[in-house]
């Protein structure tokens, strides 16, 4: 516990440095960071499960992909067919470099790993990425981003204590044996009371919508699409009969183990924000 509590205080604090030194380019770069970094670990998931997934060339685009948003609005060239071009890709590649055992697995678990965190996680950079016509800030997207990431991460913290504390009835004992329903309870409450206090510390760059009472309220739904989306890379973990995705973070485990709660709830705030 005492490790964990460490490593979240340094990352928060590694986050909000660059954040504040480096504004919009340096959260760009974190997201690119993580998604490459989460792919990593997903593969090697993958491989565990005897799925032989194309590992690298899958980080590659799967980095192009997350930040496909920003590309277009950047550099004007359309990075929507990025997706298609890797399938095409390691669809010709599987054919001299995989075995009929293990083909039709090495292209579905390679692409999935593309959909699932590479286009994902792009709904940050569409997040943060500043529009031409925006009546939004670069620092107003760039705190909303940074809700998002307190919502969903505050709302493990959460968990995490309630369940220790009161944790009686078991939520998923097959996925993940220590989740309780008194945990969930207690993490949605806590993302509720951080979405409302992160929303009135930045009212005045937030949208006039974004009131602290909108904010608690949006973050119950994102915080119940986190627990699914941890949930979900337990059954991912599971699989590969792995139990930590990576030890980059002590006390928390991979990449992954981090970021987890970040790929489902990014669409969805992305839509509940109603940004364009």
């Amino acid at each position: 516990m005492a490790k964990r509590i460490l490593s979240t205080t340094v990352l928060w604090l590694f986050i909000i440095g660059v954040l504040w030194f480096f504004r919009t380019p340096g959260a760009l770069f974190l997201v690119a960071l993580i998604s490459a970094l989460t792919l990593r670990e997903f593969y090697r998931l993958m491989a565990a499960a005897g799925w032989a997934p194309f590992a690298g060339l899958g980080m590659f685009f799967g980095t192009l992909i997350t930040l496909s948003p920003y590309i277009e609005i950047r550099y004007g060239t359309p990075a929507h067919p990025l997706l298609a071009l890797a399938a095409v890709v390691f669809a010709i590649r599987i054919v001299a470099e995989r075995t009929p055992e293990n083909r039709v697995e090495a292209l579905a678990s390679t692409l999935f790993g593309l959909v699932y965190v590479g286009v994902l996680l792009q709904y940050l950079v569409r997040i943060l990425t500043p529009l031409p016509s925006d009546t939004l800030t670069p620092d107003g997207r760039l705190l909303l981003c940074l809700w998002l990431i307190a919502v969903a991460k505050f709302c493990d913290v959460g968990a995490l204590l309630t369940g220790l504390a009161i944790g009686k009835h078991k939520m998923a004992p097959v996925i993940s044996p220590k989740k309780t329903w008194e945990g969930a309870i207690g993490g949605v409450i806590t993302s509720m009371g951080v979405g409302a206090l992160v929303a009135w510390l930045a009212r005045d760059q937030f949208p006039a919508r974004m009131t602290p009472l909108s904010g608690a309220l949006i973050a119950a739904p994102i915080a119940v699409i986190g627990i699914v989306s941890d949930l979900v890379e337990s059954v991912i973990k599971r699989r590969a009969a792995i139990k930590d995705s990576g030890h980059v973070i002590p006390g928390i485990g991979g990449m992954f183990d981090l970021s987890d709660s970040l790929l489902l709830t990014g669409p969805v705030a992305y839509f509940l924000f109603g940004l364009r």
